[in-house]
């Protein structure tokens, strides 16, 4: 079956009353997909990335300061969380969850992270609930490997993955395409290899064609040896940010359509599940789940 990648550490974070990052999230796609038949056994467990891995990819400074708490209060007001060890320890683990997916994905096809998408941390400052850039340590992660000479970064979150472009953007082995909303975070748009923005009430079918142009478009371009896929559901048509009005079946339509194309390719996919603002957990990871399904992770009935 499809590995999947998942600490209970995701969601075990205290965040102040009425926070806007729905945190809860993670461990209740863990318990959904249990519920529907999914085995404990696929399940992997990451290690927090080290230091000094983050240290060869970011700026030492801004990484000492977070892990520390030495940041500066509007540092920490730009990320969007208040700092605590719990908050560090949650990060890193998460970022290693990613690393372990693109490393499972490499060896059977396809593998899926619980969490992960952190595309507006840039190499030296954090932003938008992002600290490090996971998508881009794993991209270089599987550059590492001798059958790896070019990784692609699909990141369909409603919000442009401006972290991941700068830092790819002098990369020539990583290509960036971002599918998003034109009108919406960040007000500062940076350049991708492929961007596509979409005007706000954006529908299925628009939105679907977009998907898949850029996805045909940036493979061939591209020809990619594997694929960072980001598969924010924040693009649904009941997400508090999203601001586009693309349904349940959208969402696996176009999970369905990643996976599938490459699969045609023989390419393998590692993917995060990206952002989703509903208040309403339930709910919000019942769009969330759709990613598992169209991976073929969740067992038939």
């Amino acid at each position: 079956m499809t590995p999947l990648v998942f600490h209970p550490i995701y969601s075990q974070l205290d965040l102040p009353y009425k926070h806007r990052f729905p945190i809860e999230k993670y461990q209740g796609i863990y318990d959904a997909l249990l519920a529907k038949g999914v085995p404990k056994t696929v399940f992997h467990t990451p290690d927090p990335v080290t230091v000094a891995m983050l240290n060869r990819v970011y700026n030492p400074e801004y990484v000492s300061q977070l892990v520390t708490g030495q940041l500066d209060a509007k540092a920490m007001r730009r990320i969007g969380f208040p700092w605590s060890e719990q908050l560090v320890k949650r990060t890193m683990t998460a970022v290693g969850g990613t690393l372990l997916t693109a490393e499972l994905a490499l060896e059977s096809g396809k593998a899926l992270n619980l969490t992960g998408g952190y595309h507006h941390a840039f190499a030296n400052y954090g932003s938008g609930f992002c600290m490090f850039n996971d998508l881009y340590l794993a991209a270089l992660s599987m550059l590492q490997h001798s059958s790896i000479d070019k990784v692609l970064i699909f990141d369909c979150d409603v919000h442009q993955g401006d972290g991941t472009a700068k830092l790819a953007e002098n990369n020539g082995q990583i290509a960036t395409v971002s599918i998003h909303g034109e009108k919406n975070f960040p007000h500062r748009k940076q350049i991708s290899d492929f961007d596509f923005p979409l005007p706000k009430g954006a529908e299925d079918d628009e939105y679907l064609d977009t998907v898949d142009c850029a996805l045909n478009l940036a493979v061939n371009h591209v020809q990619p040896d594997a694929v960072i896929y980001d598969a924010g559901v924040d693009i649904h048509i009941n997400d508090d940010l999203g601001h586009l009005n693309i349904s349940t079946k959208g969402v696996l339509a176009r999970d369905t359509l990643v996976f599938e194309l490459c699969q045609q390719k023989g390419l393998p996919v590692a993917a995060v599940i990206g952002g989703g603002y509903q208040r309403n957990i339930d709910a919000l990871v019942e769009v969330h789940i759709q990613l598992f399904h169209a991976a073929g992770a969740v067992p038939a009935t």
